[in-house]
């Protein structure tokens, strides 16, 4: 299937609802023939980042509140089939995806069963995490309350704001700075795609440029206003808040998943 054959299927699929419902996209992962997002592998750019640039984010230890050393904790919004939480497994996080669909989740469960000895340890010094798998809704509670969780040291972002309507980037910003953890500070690593898609056609995937992370992120809860052409309008809203998210590091991956060569950026958040 060509990606414009895709873009029209996922088109007319939700041609009579939001892409924020669920059971839209639960209904995709239950008959399963269509999963245009699927890549079949982590994204080249997150092993990069993981293995390369520990110089930015750090080992996946920290030290505990009672001087010991403890496995850092990621979590995956959207995770897909989980192999992106798998590989954050294999480099000694312990790492959680988190999916609305239920299949979605027995999936991911499925997939580290089967092909589990494909991820492992990275250091053998340090060991492999662990991977949990979740059924939830991002903007809700419930799930992080199950797992005790108040503060991820890692989250990682490729195909779950792209997925999202414009309507729900307020939400997804302010969210985000809610589940990173500020001390010891938590990474917010966003693989930035679409960024070749024009902001006005429809979606999903939605087209993001990397100002929409900046001014998202920056002002996270609030409105941010666009033009009529979808591009987000620079410098409307006064300083950042005191809620922000800063951006300290952003560059173009020399890999990442094919669609996304020569287009995608990744760029890391921290709480200021």
């Amino acid at each position: 299937m060509s990606l414009q054959d895709a873009r029209d299927r996922m088109l007319k699929h939700f041609a009579n609802g939001s892409s924020d419902r669920p059971h839209l996209w639960s209904q995709l992962w239950d008959k399963g023939d269509f999963l245009p997002w699927d890549r079949g592998m982590p994204n080249p750019a997150l092993e990069d980042v993981l293995a390369d640039r520990q110089d930015l984010i750090g080992t996946c230890f920290k030290q505990g509140p009672d001087g010991q050393k403890q496995r850092k904790k990621a979590l995956v919004p959207g995770c897909g089939r989980g192999y992106d939480v798998l590989l954050l497994a294999s480099f000694g996080y312990d790492a959680y995806g988190l999916e609305a669909s239920e299949k979605a989740v027995e999936l991911c469960v499925q997939e580290q069963k089967t092909n589990g000895q494909k991820y492992p340890a990275k250091d053998e010094s340090a060991g492999s995490g662990s991977a949990t798998f979740l059924q939830g809704d991002f903007f809700s509670d419930e799930w992080a309350g199950k797992i005790q969780e108040t503060g991820f040291d890692l989250i990682y972002d490729y195909t779950f704001l792209c997925a999202l309507p414009p309507n729900l980037r307020p939400s997804w910003a302010l969210r985000q700075t809610q589940l990173l953890a500020i001390a010891p500070p938590g990474n917010l690593v966003c693989v930035e795609f679409p960024t070749y898609k024009d902001p006005k056609t429809k979606g999903p995937p939605f087209g993001l440029r990397p100002d929409v992370y900046v001014e998202h992120l920056s002002h996270p809860g609030k409105e941010v206003p666009y033009d009529n052409d979808g591009h987000v309008k620079e410098g409307i809203l006064t300083a950042a808040s005191s809620e922000a998210l800063e951006r300290i590091a952003h560059w173009q991956p020399e890999r990442t998943h094919e669609v996304g060569k020569g287009t995608d950026w990744v760029s890391i958040w921290r709480h200021k």
